[in-house]
């Protein structure tokens, strides 16, 4: 925790190492998170319809435990997809969505 899940469709493609490590150090430079807790994965859309005719999208979930200050999760919203925008600047919609985890239900298992 926390996780960053992006769903995306891009049909010229997309740098995954960039999005990754772009998100991974954007989430950092957030000061809301630590780079050995975060999680970042692609999920590949495998097809799309937008009804604004747009062709692509990448979006952003990043699942965070409860507490950071509603300015704290908009500066992230903010970093993430100005990141994207910067990384992949062809692609037709970026967004982000931040929500909050409840700690008492969330649960983790590490192995070794």
């Amino acid at each position: 925790m926390p996780h960053l899940v992006v769903e995306y469709f891009a049909p010229d493609g997309l740098d995954r190492t960039a999005v990754l490590s772009g998100l991974l150090e954007a989430a950092v430079a957030s000061g809301i998170m630590q780079r050995q807790d975060v999680k970042v994965r692609l999920l590949p859309s495998e097809a799309i319809l937008m009804g604004d005719g747009r062709a692509s999208f990448i979006h952003v979930t990043a699942s965070l435990l409860a507490g950071r200050t509603p300015e704290a999760k908009l500066q992230l919203s903010v970093a993430l997809t100005d990141t994207l925008r910067r990384i992949c600047p062809g692609i037709g919609a970026i967004s982000a969505d931040i929500r909050d985890m409840d700690p008492a239900c969330y649960k983790k298992s590490l192995k070794g």
